[in-house]
């Protein structure tokens, strides 16, 4: 394996253990629209995008597992993970060093992008 191709599996480990709930690395925002549809939904949404698995060739095209798009109760939402240094001031020099890397995962609807 390559020492690109190993990083990418670094960060996509990395990323599936922060979204399934596993790492506490980063954190969530949820947009107003998500919010506003209320609790329920909020914790259907928050779930659903822990329990994502449908990642191709075409909407993970890195295999970093860093980007969603899924469907909850009728809602498209989209879900993107970004990588910021520890003081969330900058962007990540390097997403598969989580000593170094604040992980933020955004969940919002498709309409509000």
């Amino acid at each position: 394996m390559t020492p690109a191709i190993a990083t990418r599996h670094r960060i996509r480990d990395l990323n599936d253990g922060f979204r399934q709930g596993g790492a506490a690395s980063g954190q969530w925002m949820l947009t107003r629209g998500v919010m506003n549809l209320g609790p329920e939904f909020t914790a259907l949404a928050v779930n659903a995008v822990r329990a994502f698995s449908g990642f191709t060739d075409d909407n993970d095209p890195y295999g970093e597992h860093d980007f969603g798009s899924l469907n909850v109760g009728g809602e498209h939402l989209f879900w993107k993970i970004d990588y910021y240094d520890p003081t969330l001031s900058f962007g990540s020099d390097d997403p598969g060093d989580p000593a170094r890397t604040r992980r933020i995962i955004t969940v919002m609807l498709a309409s509000e992008y």
